[in-house]
C-alpha cells in the first residue's frame, strides 16, 4: 500500500509550482491526472531536451516535474468542459495554477465549484494567492525569489555584485511544500467533517517567511543582514567556510570560534598531521584571542586543508564530529556512494525501449510502500482511457 493509494487528482497547472505539488502527490501514489490544452503544458516548451530534440515529449522539465502522472488533452475550457466536470466530479482534490484572470476566463468559479462538488478539496498554487492587488501578476522562480525577500541573502561577500538567485527552482519548491502540508491539513479537515475546502497558496507569502535569519534579526534587535559567500547571511561577516584542497576540490567546514569541542577537535587532527603551527598555543585556548586573531586562524585552517585531498577531509573531519562536507558538482551526486546505497536514483523505462536514471522519493516508511519513480506522460498519453473512465462513471 501507498500513502496516498486512492486519492484522485485533477491537476490543471502550467507552471513548476503547481506541477511539482502534483509530482509529490504522484510520487506518493496518488492518481494524477494531468488536464493539458490541445497544445499541452507550457513546461513542455521548456528545455533542455533529451538528446537536442526539441518537441512536446522531450522536455527535461517536464519529465521531472510530470512524473508519475497520467496525461489528459482536453479542449477543458470549451467542447471538452463536461469531461472536465466529470473528472473533478469523481477527484478528490483539484490542484490549480490559474491566477484569478485565467479563472475567469476559463469560466471556472471556485466557489461555484464547492458548491457542486463539497466533497473535493481544491488546492490552489499561484504567483501571489487569489486575493490582493498582485493576485493577478506574473512571476516566475526568481522573481518570487526577489520580492519575496530570500534573494537579498543569497551572494557574495562583494556587495558591488549584485543579488544571485539560487539554482533548483527553489521558490517554486518552497511554495510546493507549504501547498503539500496545506492539502494534508484540509484532507484531515475533510475526514472530519465530510467536506472540502479551498486552500489558497501563495508563492510570495510562502517565501516571505522562508528567509532564514533575515526576519528575527529585524524583528527583534531591527538589523539587517549581510550576504556572504557561500555561508549564512549575518548582520557581520563571519569567517568563510570554503577550503580547497590538495586535489583541487573544495569543502565546506562550519567552524563557529565559540564553540570549545570542535575547536579542540580540528586542533587534536592539525596536531596529528603536524600542521597545527602556533594555534596550540596557550592563549588560542581563549575564545577571545581566537576572535582577534581570526585571520590567522583562517591561514593556517587553510593550510591545513590544502595538503590533503578533499575525500581524506571530509571523512577524517566527519569521524572526529565536525560538520565537514564536499562541494560536489551536480553530476557528481550521481556517483554518490550514500545515494547509491540507499538506491535514490533509479532505472525508469522510458516508454520507448530507452531507460534513463530518475530520483526517486527521499521518504522512507516502515509501514508504506514507497512507489518506484514513473516516467512522465507523453501529450495526450492516457485521453481514451481518461475518458472511457468518465463515461463509465455516469453510465
Amino acid at each position: 500500500m501507498t500513502p496516498y493509494e486512492g486519492l484522485r487528482v485533477v491537476e490543471i497547472a502550467g507552471d513548476p509550482g503547481a506541477e511539482y505539488t502534483g509530482k509529490l502527490l504522484a510520487d506518493m501514489g496518488a492518481d494524477v491526472v494531468k488536464v493539458e490544452p490541445p497544445e499541452g503544458s507550457p513546461t513542455r516548451r521548456i528545455g533542455p531536451f533529451a538528446k537536442d530534440d526539441e518537441g512536446p515529449d522531450t522536455s527535461l522539465t517536464f519529465w521531472f516535474y510530470n512524473g508519475g502522472k497520467r496525461s489528459a488533452r482536453l479542449d477543458w475550457t470549451g467542447s471538452d468542459r463536461a469531461v472536465f466536470d466529470g473528472l473533478v466530479e469523481g477527484a478528490d482534490v483539484l490542484l490549480s495554477g490559474l491566477r484569478p484572470a485565467e479563472l475567469a476566463a476559463a469560466g471556472l468559479d471556485h466557489d461555484r465549484l464547492l458548491e457542486a462538488h463539497p466533497w473535493v478539496v481544491v488546492l490552489s498554487v499561484t504567483p501571489f494567492g487569489l486575493t490582493g492587488p498582485w493576485a493577478d501578476y506574473r512571476s516566475s522562480d526568481l522573481v518570487a525569489l526577489a520580492a519575496g525577500g530570500p534573494l537579498m541573502s543569497c551572494g557574495y561577500d562583494d556587495h558591488s555584485i549584485p543579488p544571485i538567485r539560487p539554482g533548483g527552482n527553489q521558490g517554486f519548491h518552497t511554495a510546493a511544500s507549504f501547498a503539500h502540508t496545506g492539502l494534508l491539513l484540509a484532507l484531515l479537515e475533510r475526514g472530519r467533517s465530510g467536506r472540502g475546502q479551498l486552500v489558497d497558496v501563495s508563492m510570495h507569502e510562502s517565501l516571505a517567511v522562508t528567509v532564514e535569519l533575515a526576519n528575527p534579526y529585524w524583528f527583534y534587535p531591527r538589523v539587517l543582514v549581510r550576504r556572504q559567500t557561500c555561508r549564512h547571511a549575518q548582520p557581520v561577516p563571519t569567517q568563510p567556510a570554503l577550503f580547497r584542497c590538495a586535489d583541487d576540490r573544495w569543502i565546506y567546514f562550519a567552524l563557529i570560534l565559540a564553540d570549545q569541542k570542535p575547536w579542540q577537535a580540528l586542533l587534536a587532527w592539525m596536531e596529528e598531521q603536524g600542521l597545527a603551527a602556533d594555534l596550540v598555543a596557550p592563549e588560542y585556548g581563549d575564545l577571545e584571542y581566537r576572535q582577534r586573531n581570526f585571520d590567522h586562524v583562517q591561514e593556517v585552517i587553510e593550510c591545513f586543508f590544502l595538503l590533503q585531498d578533499s575525500a581524506t577531509a571530509y571523512h577524517e573531519g566527519q569521524r572526529r564530529g565536525l560538520p565537514i562536507g564536499p562541494v560536489n558538482a551536480l553530476e557528481e551526486v550521481l556517483d554518490d556512494e550514500h545515494l547509491r546505497a540507499r538506491g535514490f536514483f533509479q532505472e525508469v523505462d522510458l516508454g520507448d525501449g530507452r531507460s534513463g536514471l530518475f530520483p526517486a522519493s527521499p521518504y522512507r516508511f516502515s509501514e508504506f510502500t514507497g512507489p518506484p519513480p514513473r516516467r512522465a506522460p507523453r501529450l495526450g498519453e492516457h485521453t481514451t482511457q481518461i475518458l472511457d473512465e468518465v463515461r463509465g462513471t455516469h453510465a
